[in-house]
């Protein structure tokens, strides 16, 4: 007997891996695990419209998650020449280092 894989069933991953990512912002210490875990909630954001483009049978939810993965990439790549600058001016990567924004 085949299933289908209904909409809730993306939802559900989505919301775990937005919970992921959101406990990974709050634990780690480390700016790349960090930069990392916002790209996961980013993409857990991501696949709940295209969930719910699916459901919908319309594709905006595509769309905009096609557009949203344009910005990230920017994104990915403005945020790691500003860790890569910051390791530069202070030798680690450790966001406890990072608390008082002063050069």
């Amino acid at each position: 007997m085949p299933t289908t894989i209904g909409v809730e069933h993306f939802l559900i991953v989505s919301t775990l891996l937005f919970t992921l990512g959101v406990l990974g912002v709050l634990i780690s210490r480390n700016i790349i695990i960090m930069f990392m875990s916002v790209e996961l909630m980013l993409n857990a954001a991501s696949l709940a419209f295209i969930a719910f483009s699916r459901l919908h049978a319309d594709a905006s939810g595509q769309v905009f998650v096609f557009l949203a993965l344009a910005v990230a990439a920017a994104e990915a790549a403005v945020g790691l020449a500003l860790i890569i600058t910051l390791y530069r001016a202070r030798g680690t990567i450790d966001s406890s280092a990072f608390s008082i924004m002063k050069w």
